[in-house]
Formats: C-alpha cells, sequence, structure tokens
C-alpha cells in the first residue's frame, strides 16, 4: 500500500507539474512605482488587442507610453473639492467669468437655442459647465491622456476604473473621433472643453456639427451639445429648476459627485440667467 501511494503522490505531482507548464503566464498585476509598469503595459496591449483593438491603434496610442510619476502626485493630492463654497466660486466660476460667459451666451444664442431645443437643458448651464471645467475652453490640459490613464490603470489605487477608461479612449480613436496624438487633456485623463471620461465619450458625444465625427477637444458645437445629451439621458427635465431642491439639480452629481461642485454649477448657472 505504501508504494502504490507513493507511486500515485508521484504521478500526481507530474501531472500538475505538466499542466503549469502548459499553463498561459499570469496576468500582470498592478503596482503602486514604475516597476512593474512595462510587463503590466504588455500584457494591457494583448487585452486591448482581444477587445477588437486593432495593432495600429495600440502602437499609435500606447507605443511610447510610461510610467508617469507626477500623475500619481496628482492623484493623491487633490484638494479643490475641499473648499468652501465661496472659495470654490472663486477658483472655478469667479465675476469674471459671469461677464465672460453672457457674452458667449449672446454670441452663440443660435447654437445654443438650438442645442436647447433639442436636448431641454438651459443654455446658461451648458456656459456654466463650460465655464468651470476649462475657462471655456482655455484650459483643456495638455497631457498625454493616453500616458495619465495607462499610469492610473496600473496603479492599485482604482485599478479597474481606468482600466475601462483606458480601454474606452482606446475605442475613441479605433472608431475615427480622434487621432490618438490629438488625445492630449487633463491629468486623470478626462478629454476636451467639458472634460468628458472616455467612457462618457464613448456614450454620450454627438456631432453637433455635422461633420461626422464627434470631437470634444475642438468642436464648439460637439462639445455644448454633447453635454446637454449627457445631462438628457440622464433625466433632464426640459424646462424644470436647477436650484437645489429643483427638479434638475440631483442631475449635477452625475456630471460630478462633490456637493460643492454642484452648488457651484447651480449658483454659476443663474448668474448667467440673469
Amino acid at each position: 500500500m505504501s508504494a502504490m501511494k507513493t507511486t500515485a503522490r508521484t504521478l500526481l505531482a507530474a501531472l500538475a507539474l505538466s499542466a503549469a507548464l502548459a499553463a498561459p503566464a499570469l496576468a500582470a498585476t498592478c503596482g503602486n512605482n514604475a516597476a512593474g509598469f512595462p510587463a503590466w503595459l504588455e500584457d494591457f496591449k494583448g487585452e486591448a488587442r482581444a477587445q477588437g483593438i486593432s495593432q495600429g491603434t495600440i502602437q499609435a496610442a500606447l507605443g511610447d507610453v510610461s510610467y508617469d510619476k507626477k500623475v500619481i502626485g496628482l492623484d493623491r493630492n487633490q484638494k479643490s473639492f475641499k473648499l468652501s463654497l465661496d472659495q470654490f466660486m472663486e477658483r472655478r466660476a469667479p465675476s469674471s467669468f459671469v461677464k465672460k460667459g453672457k457674452g458667449i451666451i449672446a454670441q452663440n444664442a443660435g447654437m445654443l437655442n438650438a442645442i436647447e431645443k433639442r436636448y431641454g437643458v438651459q443654455k446658461e448651464v451648458l456656459v456654466a459647465i463650460w465655464g468651470m471645467e476649462t475657462g471655456f475652453g482655455a484650459n483643456s490640459g495638455n497631457m498625454n491622456i493616453f500616458r495619465s490613464l495607462a499610469t492610473l490603470s496600473y496603479d492599485c489605487r482604482r485599478s479597474d476604473f481606468f482600466t475601462e477608461e483606458l480601454l474606452a479612449a482606446l475605442q475613441i480613436v479605433e472608431r475615427g473621433d480622434k487621432r490618438a496624438s490629438d488625445m492630449r487633456g487633463a491629468w486623470a485623463g478626462e478629454i476636451g472643453q467639458t472634460q468628458f471620461l472616455a467612457k462618457n465619450y464613448l456614450r454620450f458625444a454627438v456631432d453637433g456639427d455635422g461633420d461626422g465625427r464627434r470631437d470634444l477637444i475642438r468642436s464648439k458645437a460637439d462639445v455644448l451639445a454633447s453635454t446637454a445629451n449627457f445631462m438628457q439621458q440622464h433625466g433632464w427635465v426640459a424646462g424644470a429648476g436647477y436650484g437645489p431642491g429643483e427638479t434638475n439639480y440631483g442631475v449635477f452629481r452625475d456630471w460630478n459627485r462633490a456637493g460643492v461642485y454642484q452648488q457651484a454649477l447651480a449658483l454659476f448657472a443663474s448668474k448667467l440667467a440673469n
């Protein structure tokens, strides 16, 4: 019996070793420093190919991507949403923005009225978001979106969330809306003049100027129509109020979960409307 048991154990060990040698390598894991990034990136490229992203898009977007310590530092040091409402307004919606925003509404009345008619979102809300996010398109960010998203995807803190965003950013290029070289934005991968996350870009971006592409980086019409579409798709009720306690105020949370942002947006929009 002892000899039989020994033979059985030997056979099982041999089978286990054979299975281990035949099995594919385990997927690269997340990390908290640059050491494992190259291996992770190669593994991710394989995942992207499996998701239908072409080799040309993968090479254009990720061919020379490297780990970005600056992005990790910014991710660990977010302070603006800890400000009071007055402090937040001074930083993101100062009095100069109210004056400029009113001018923008007057200068773009035809386009804004058409968007409001189609989506039901008041023009002052769209212009307020535009102003708060990027100073009406003046500061959309100039960081390589793929480098930022790859770094955050590899980082263990929110790896799953940003891996989905990175795949979505690749899909934006794959479907022809933007070239990989044009994909520059904010440090966390936000894209365009109202700072869409890549997954939201795929779901809610629309062709507002009729050129056949959804360009949230350079097309003002696409930017504002897409922002209105996002609001409508999240339950915006045409003609209803958007101040605290009113029907549409809750939709602001779907745009940005920070309470101070929601308060500031409602206040800024109301100032633009007066």
